[in-house]
């Protein structure tokens, strides 16, 4: 008895909606629309920010992947694909790598040429890597052969190369390719396919094939101290800005070091531009649950006018009498959440296991939508989505204080 009193809105609310007594033909569906319609938007809300967080997090990999997360070049770099040569300087590398966010630095090297087999010709970048390359990236996208097991004082003739690149020169492992170089005189270079990679991305994928660094310093006639810059991976692209600075501070005058977000600022700012696409659908998706519970709440006050008018009558303050209505609202919209929690999370495993919902790699820079998520975003939209609710039904809820007692107890 003692809990009933003290809850007695709560307890009006459960034999309300809760029992057969309680509802009527017209209570259940109403209830399943309000529910549904919390369900569906949760769902979209947070299929949208999964799949947006997923499509940043795999283009940005793909970027850093084949470019690094930040590199030290030549300040008079005139951004072409043939690197002007540096000194590897051990003492800046041993500093660089006393950052406990730097994970490697490697020396690299590109130069332009064209990859030619009896009838068919592609331009491409050559791209040298030393010794110590980290081939995370690589070994995760290769679907033939494997990676380039390089030294330090061995050259090797072996590359890898993009499924692109193999199809349309009818390459597999093992082919013999010949690549010609524009020097005076003109140089070419006998490689042998030792991989193929596709990481679906094809402003890369189009363009570089991976060899051995110290290809490239014997074309240009370097020293083996010579590379055409450094490449540097960190752990947390998180602490990208803040890694930048301080290897800005330690670089040279005459070198020029660049994060990944300042070499290609474009594809960076587009990425940007998603969160504005998830924030529309958001907003969106806020104001169809609303409107729907609104709706709902209305349609359910008006369906019990009378036994407004008969506790009214009975003594019990207009704000109980409204949250009788709010509790089920609040029940609807933590039912709703729950279920589009669930929704959610089971098409998102399911899309990761399957793959079933395809892209054009072409466009979209991967072959099937990615999802990702993180806890705070998800509970910041279940949080933001039962606060806006309530925040929402308090001001419909208000035309029970507007009521007449006579005329809500004669109301049919």
């Amino acid at each position: 008895m003692f809990v009933v009193i003290m809850n007695l809105s709560l307890y009006i609310s459960n034999r309300l909606f809760f029992t057969k007594k309680g509802n009527n033909r017209y209570t259940k569906p109403i209830l399943l629309i309000g529910t549904l319609a919390v369900t569906l938007s949760v769902t979209v809300m947070l299929l949208s920010i999964m799949i947006t967080k997923g499509f940043k997090n795999q283009i940005t990999e793909k970027i850093i992947g084949f470019a690094g997360d930040i590199v030290i070049t030549s300040f008079v770099n005139n951004n072409s694909y043939e690197s002007v040569p540096i000194k590897k300087n051990k003492s800046l590398i041993a500093e660089l790598q006393s950052n406990e966010n730097i994970v490697n630095v490697s020396s690299f090297a590109t130069k332009a040429g064209v990859l030619k087999n009896e009838n068919e010709i592609l331009g491409v970048v050559l791209k040298g890597v030393s010794s110590n390359y980290n081939w995370d990236f690589f070994n995760k996208n290769m679907i033939n052969g494997n990676t380039l097991t390089l030294s330090d004082s061995v050259s090797s003739n072996k590359i890898i190369i993009s499924e692109k690149v193999a199809k349309n020169l009818n390459l597999s492992l093992g082919d013999p390719v010949f690549m010609y170089f524009a020097q005076d005189p003109p140089r070419v270079r006998k490689f042998i396919i030792h991989g193929v990679f596709s990481t679906a991305f094809s402003d890369f994928d189009d363009l570089f094939v991976i060899a051995d660094i110290m290809q490239i310093q014997k074309l240009n006639s370097w020293q083996s101290s010579q590379v055409g810059g450094l490449e540097i991976k960190i752990n947390d692209f998180r602490q990208l800005d803040e890694v930048a600075e301080f290897v800005y501070d330690k670089t040279d005058y005459n070198l020029k070091s660049e994060s990944i977000k300042e070499r290609f600022p474009e594809l960076f700012d587009w990425l940007e531009l998603q969160n504005m696409n998830v924030f529309l659908i958001i907003i969106l998706m806020v104001i169809v649950a609303l409107v729907n519970m609104i709706t709902v709440l209305i349609i359910i006050i008006l369906e019990k006018v009378q036994l407004v008018g008969v506790l009214k009558s009975m003594g019990l303050s207009n704000w109980n009498v409204r949250k009788i209505f709010l509790y089920q609202s609040i029940k609807i919209a933590t039912v709703g959440i729950i279920f589009g929690n669930l929704l959610a999370f089971i098409l998102a495993f399911l899309q990761k296991k399957f793959q079933f919902l395809k892209l054009d790699s072409s466009i979209y820079y991967m072959q099937h939508i990615p999802f990702d998520h993180d806890f705070f975003s998800v509970l910041l939209i279940n949080i933001g989505t039962i606060v806006m609710c309530y925040l929402a039904l308090i001001i419909p809820s208000s035309i029970i204080t507007n009521m007449k007692l006579i005329d809500s107890i004669r109301f049919e």
